[in-house]
């Protein structure tokens, strides 16, 4: 694929450079923010070799690509801005609305991390099985270093988080990554003590009320959303012989005390508070839950506003250990391919019974299903009435047995040891509820396939 002629192409179709206002992308789309949506010509972006599909929710020009995206946006980003680091966009210039922004924010700032929050997840899952085996010792020098490998991604989430945050807001990375190793450094950390969270000190005689921002998410990006406002003001007024020291000298010593007094305790308060509500509603109607999140999982992902809902899962991965929502989308996924099995022993068609093989193979090692949702699912509404079915049936079981995962992973065959942990019996009621969502969802889909229906 030659992906510099397909970001051209692309760019040709959608009104130019000074069309877009800002661009991203996340696990398999290209994400742009384009001043004037009428410009683009979505059935000629269609037409362009490698584009899947064309969404244009949430504020953004969505193009769904594979997980081949991130070559595509490089050959895209030099286009648009040249070689080097990408600019910062001023948002305020953006005709996005404020939900539409929240959504292309969380999309910026987590996707460059999901390939390390899935790699750590599933060792970590590998890890505990070996355990559990007892081919592994928890006393051995053996699981120290593997549980380190897998949990440093979740320790330093704050300057991985900082990193992400900067380039979406437009601050420095560097910078930004330094506030949040300051929040999570050995001495400040000891501040604490014995007393855990809302233990106190103080900074010239200002109270401060101290968090272990280990594993947090909400008080980075609230942080470096702050510090982007400050680091373009001294962008912009410092002079440029004196900027190599100054803003980061004025940058730091502003942030890192305003994050720790007052930035800090309210993004952890906030963050706790959103969780511990999801977790109250899962708690209290765990079966409507996984109802809800199973059958409507795919319909999220079709318009690209999924992103939402996984900073709350990985918080609660990175501050419980475990999540609940994290198997209801499992559910969906798995349901997928109970659709794609269905057609497959159906349809006589052999386009579409290779088109469904090869959906099934994708999301059972990769989990990406947005190929198969809108190839096969969003042209054909009756499959995908019989993947919501079924992915609402595993999420009712899952919801009742309480499964939980014990890491942020996306719903995979290869992804499946994150439902391992101490009681084993969570694992075989996942595997329980998933084998429902793949089942009903397969029968569902046989019925509705017309035997000598064709891809469309």
């Amino acid at each position: 694929m030659d992906y510099k002629l397909m970001a051209k192409e692309i760019l040709e179709h959608i009104g130019g450079a000074e069309n877009i206002a800002n661009m991203t992308h996340c696990a398999t789309r290209l994400r742009l923010t384009l001043k004037d949506t009428s410009k683009a010509n979505d059935e000629e972006v269609k037409s362009i070799e490698g584009v899947i599909n064309v969404v244009n929710k949430a504020g953004q020009y969505q193009l769904l690509i594979g997980t081949e995206v991130p070559k595509l946006y490089d050959e895209f980003e030099n286009l648009v801005k040249g070689t080097g680091n990408l600019e910062p966009i001023d948002n305020n210039t953006s005709s996005e609305s404020v939900i539409s922004k929240i959504f292309s924010s969380v999309s910026a700032i987590f996707a460059p991390l999901l390939p390390a929050l899935a790699g750590s997840g599933i060792l970590r899952g590998l890890l505990i099985l070996c355990v559990q085996l007892g081919w592994i010792s928890e006393n051995s020098g053996t699981y120290t270093i593997i549980y380190a490998t897998s949990m440093s991604v979740f320790y330093f989430l704050p300057v991985l988080l900082a990193f992400t945050s900067a380039r979406r807001f437009g601050a420095s990375p560097y910078l930004s990554a330094l506030i949040g190793a300051a929040l999570i450094n050995p001495d400040f950390i000891g501040l604490l003590g014995n007393a855990g969270n809302g233990a106190t000190t103080d900074f010239f005689g200002i109270p401060v009320v101290l968090m272990n921002y280990n594993s947090t998410v909400v008080p980075i990006i609230l942080s470096i959303w702050a510090f982007s406002y400050l680091y373009k003001f001294l962008d912009k007024k410092v002079p440029e012989n004196l900027k190599l020291v100054l803003i980061p000298l004025v940058s730091l010593a502003i942030m890192v005390p305003l994050t720790v007094i007052i930035i800090g305790p309210v993004g952890v308060y906030g963050g706790e508070l959103v969780a511990n509500g999801v977790n109250w509603l899962i708690e209290r109607s765990s079966i409507l839950t996984g109802i809800l999140v199973g059958g409507g999982w795919s319909v999220l992902v079709s318009l690209g506003i999924h992103w939402a809902v996984n900073p709350i899962m990985i918080n609660n991965i990175s501050t419980y250990g475990f999540d609940y929502i994290v198997p209801f989308t499992f559910a969906c996924n798995f349901a997928v391919m109970g659709t794609t099995i269905g057609v497959y022993l159906k349809a006589k068609n052999s386009q579409l019974r290779s088109f469904a093989m090869t959906g099934f193979i994708t999301i059972a090692l990769s989990a990406i299903i947005e190929a198969t949702l809108f190839g096969l699912l969003v042209k054909n509404k009756k499959l995908f009435l019989a993947q919501i079915i079924g992915g609402a049936a595993g999420g009712a079981y899952l919801g009742l047995m309480q499964v939980v995962a014990n890491s942020f992973v996306f719903g995979s065959v290869i992804t499946l040891p994150a439902f391992f942990g101490e009681d084993s019996s969570n694992f075989i009621q996942a595997i329980i509820g998933l084998l429902i969502s793949m089942m009903v969802s397969m029968i569902l889909a046989y019925i509705f396939t017309n035997r000598e229906e064709k891809l469309a």
